[in-house]
């Protein structure tokens, strides 16, 4: 399985969410869950972390993220590896309590927080655990309502779109969220590109072009390759086939180690296109590379 992409700048908004190891319940008490979100705090005393939602279910949970120093990365090591640490003295287990690594999507913030802090929100209602969500405790919900918001969380930015008088921001935006419940809505995260970035066209295409662009291809990321737009392995084997009608064997060469080279391909999809195991794909490409260098004719010609 290929690892997640990981896009990180200071100011970045995501939604982040983490499974239990094999579906497994990773809250069992009211307790884990007040456990959980003193590192949600320590993470913003130490990391500088913004938190503008939340929901802990039983066995995931759903972050709204603000990242002013750019460093996803070490907030969520820092929350998932302490609570892990907590869960697992506590219980007297051992191994991992979070199904892989955690999902991540960057988030446009102006276009889709509001509609983000939503999805979040009304989870415990399409889980069907409660009728309203205000009935949830284990949400940022009730704070966006009336409660005061502890330190970590801020609950200002999202309700900012909902109006200037505070009184009338907390109406409205209960009004948004209401509108939605019992409605059957597509999910808003099968909207993201690659699954790792959810925004307008003009936003991705920034993305792409500030922090992908020049990025090498890795067979191991393929949201990556996805966002890239890396020639597709089928496309250069046809490709190098035309450039060499002639001599299958050349062509049989020229298409492994270009696919290997730029397509960002795994080496087992490679393999299987061209009848070969992984490493006698990365040998096949080995040899070709050292043609190329002893045969200018050739390395123009690819």
């Amino acid at each position: 399985m290929g690892r997640p992409l990981r896009i990180e700048y200071p100011g970045a908004f995501y939604h982040v969410t983490s499974r239990g190891n094999e579906q497994k319940d990773i809250f069992k008490s009211e307790g884990d869950r007040e456990k959980f979100l003193t590192y949600l705090e320590s993470a913003a005393e130490r990391y500088g972390a913004i938190f503008h939602a939340y929901c802990l279910m039983s066995n995931h949970y759903h972050l709204m993220i603000e990242t002013p120093e750019g460093n996803l990365s070490r907030i969520m090591k820092h929350i998932n590896n302490s609570y892990t640490n907590y869960f697992n003295v506590k219980r007297k287990r051992a191994g991992h309590l979070l199904q892989g690594r955690y999902k991540a999507v960057l988030v446009e913030a102006d276009a889709y927080a509001a509609e983000l802090s939503r999805y979040i929100h009304l989870n415990p209602v399409r889980a069907k655990m409660v009728a309203l969500p205000e009935e949830y405790k284990w949400s940022s919900y009730r704070f966006y309502l009336e409660n005061p918001a502890p330190p970590w969380l801020s609950t200002g930015f999202v309700l900012g779109y909902f109006g200037a008088d505070p009184g009338k921001q907390r109406v409205h935006y209960r009004d948004y969220i209401l509108e939605a419940v019992g409605k059957k809505s597509p999910d808003l995260l099968s909207g993201s590109i690659a699954s790792t970035i959810l925004g307008s066209d003009d936003f991705v295409r920034y993305i792409k072009e500030t922090y992908l662009e020049g990025l090498a291809p890795d067979r191991d990321i393929p949201a990556l390759r996805e966002l890239q737009g890396r020639p597709d392995i089928g496309k250069i084997k046809a490709a190098a086939g035309e450039a060499f009608p002639d001599s299958g064997r050349l062509a049989r060469a020229a298409g492994i180690y270009l696919c290997h080279r730029f397509s960002g391909a795994r080496l087992q999809e490679i393999g299987d296109l061209f009848g070969l195991s992984p490493s006698g794909v990365t040998q096949a490409g080995k040899r070709f590379d050292e043609a190329l260098k002893k045969d200018k004719v050739l390395e123009k010609k690819v």
